[in-house]
């Protein structure tokens, strides 16, 4: 048990090293591009490129699955039936690609052309964009194979390598802007997506010098593994609509209520909200394959640790970064931006809540991934989160503000949790008590202890560097102090005793 959290431990520091880097330097490019592009061009940018991923939501799905046949067949440890999968999913997503292309140049562009809310002096400039987002999208779904190959082995040094090149290209996206003078928002859009280009070529040199895998020579058809990731796929694909639904959907919403400005907000709250998720899906990122690989094994009962443990840490290091955020999201968002448009705080501060939320989901869905027969599971959760659009729609129209939508989106995520732990556990066989006990009541008798000596702070100091320097600080050994004492089992505690001693004092256990 000790080895393999050691190892887990290494590709989890791998992601966090990877995380820390693209966080500061992503960061500074959204605060530099809002400034470079202006509040109007930035929402324009976020929602064409909305447009785009409503109608890309298929390649969420095959990642999905390919990421499932890859792991558990390198769980099998069946070399001649890995490869064919590889081999096939290049084929599916090269076909995906394709799909994609005619889909976002006839569909996307009618609603760019017919339904945006876009300055018609700056509708020229909003089709290169677009034009441009959507082979950047192609290439993107046609680099998934290799991504998934990558994650499935478990190599997550060359994962955060190769997401650190990425990041380093976009920066350089950032210095170029101001050297041209072209359009800047169409040249943003078109640097963007060379970037995506280099990507996808790196990710090919790399993983088929390394895998053998993944040297694709000849296609190599299996009608019964077609028909098995396609029927997979096609589950999954009702999920990721729900993902649209309530992301890219009340973003064509916001936009068609209130105009660029707002969608400038939401782009602001997302890239917020993916940069703290990061934090805990990087430790659930580094949990997945084992999870998976210890369904292949049928080795129930330390998958059920695993979901359980993975669960509490993925939503407890979550925590640790949206508390200073939350309290001080005013001070944090002018520090960054310098200018921050309407709605915005209030759009960050739910959106954290509703990615805490959200991170109770982590572990439950890679589970559900791993037994396979996903049907019951994507109905009632693709169900559950596609009413956020049309409950949205209702509120927006009887005007309610804008903020009203993700407090409903936060409502219905919390439906959708209770719908996946009835349906998972009895998939996976774990006890709902069991699971309640473990995971759901170590969480609701943790939090309200850490957040006392932040909330203090909050309330007595004056808003500054220093407040937020001592409220992180004061979150940090909080929720570890809490965490540890009141969260974690006997045996989830003897496994931090050993990466404790393994990785920072050294010591052989």
């Amino acid at each position: 048990m000790g080895e393999r959290a050691g190892f887990m431990a290494k590709n989890t520091i791998a992601l966090y090293f990877r995380m820390l880097f693209t966080l500061g330097v992503g960061l500074y490019c959204s605060r530099v591009v809002l400034n470079i592009l202006g509040i109007d061009d930035f929402g324009i940018y976020n929602i064409v490129g909305g447009v785009i991923g409503m109608l890309a939501f298929i390649n969420s799905s095959m990642a999905g699955a390919t990421q499932r046949f890859l792991t558990f067949e390198l769980g099998k440890s069946n070399k001649f039936v890995l490869t064919k999968t590889f081999n096939l999913s290049i084929t599916i997503h090269i076909l995906i690609a394709a799909v994609i292309l005619v889909l976002t140049e006839t569909i996307g562009l009618w609603l760019v052309y017919n339904k945006l809310v876009i300055p018609t002096d700056r509708l020229d400039t909003a089709l290169w964009v677009f034009h441009s987002s959507v082979l950047a999208s192609a290439i993107g779904i046609i680099t998934v194979p290799y991504v998934a190959i990558i994650n499935a082995h478990e190599k997550m040094n060359i994962f955060a390598y190769i997401s650190i090149l990425e990041v380093v290209l976009r920066l350089g996206i950032v210095f170029l802007l101001p050297l041209f003078p072209m359009d800047k928002l169409q040249l943003y859009g078109i640097l963007t997506c060379a970037v995506s280009v280099v990507t996808f070529l790196v990710y090919f040199f790399i993983c088929t010098k390394l895998f053998e895998e993944a040297r694709v020579r000849r296609l190599i058809w299996d009608s019964r593994l077609f028909k098995r990731m396609i029927v997979f796929s096609g589950w999954v694909l009702n999920g990721n609509l729900a993902v649209v639904g309530y992301t890219q959907g009340v973003s064509i919403l916001l936009n068609l209520f209130f105009g660029p400005a707002v969608n400038a907000a939401r782009g602001i709250a997302t890239q917020v909200q993916n940069a703290v998720n990061n934090f805990s899906y990087n430790f659930q990122r580094a949990m997945n394959p084992q999870i998976i690989k210890s369904y292949a094994a049928n080795d129930l009962e330390r998958m059920h640790r695993l979901i359980y443990s993975s669960t509490k840490i993925t939503f407890f290091l979550l925590f640790i970064v949206c508390i200073p955020i939350y309290f001080d999201t005013h001070f944090v968002l002018l520090k960054w931006l310098k200018q921050i448009p309407p709605h915005t705080v209030v759009f960050v501060q739910l959106s954290l809540l509703i990615s805490l939320v959200s991170s109770l989901s982590y572990s439950l869905i890679v589970a559900i991934h791993s037994y396979g027969d996903i049907k019951r599971f994507q109905l009632w959760e693709g169900t559950i989160l596609l009413m956020i659009l049309p409950a949205s729609y209702v509120l927006l129209k009887n005007g309610y503000p804008a903020e009203s939508t993700l407090i409903i989106h936060l409502l219905f995520s919390i439906v959708a949790q209770v719908a996946r732990v009835l349906i998972v556990r009895k998939a996976v066989k774990f006890h709902l008590s069991e699971y309640f006990h473990k995971v759901i009541f170590k969480i609701i008798i943790t939090v309200p202890f850490c957040l006392i000596v932040p909330f203090l702070i909050n309330e007595n100091m004056d808003s500054g560097w220093l407040r937020l320097g001592i409220m992180t600080t004061a979150s940090i050994f909080s929720v570890c102090c809490f965490g540890y004492l009141l969260a974690l089992g006997k045996d989830e505690k003897i496994v931090i005793h050993y990466l404790f001693n393994k990785i920072i004092l050294g010591k052989t256990v």
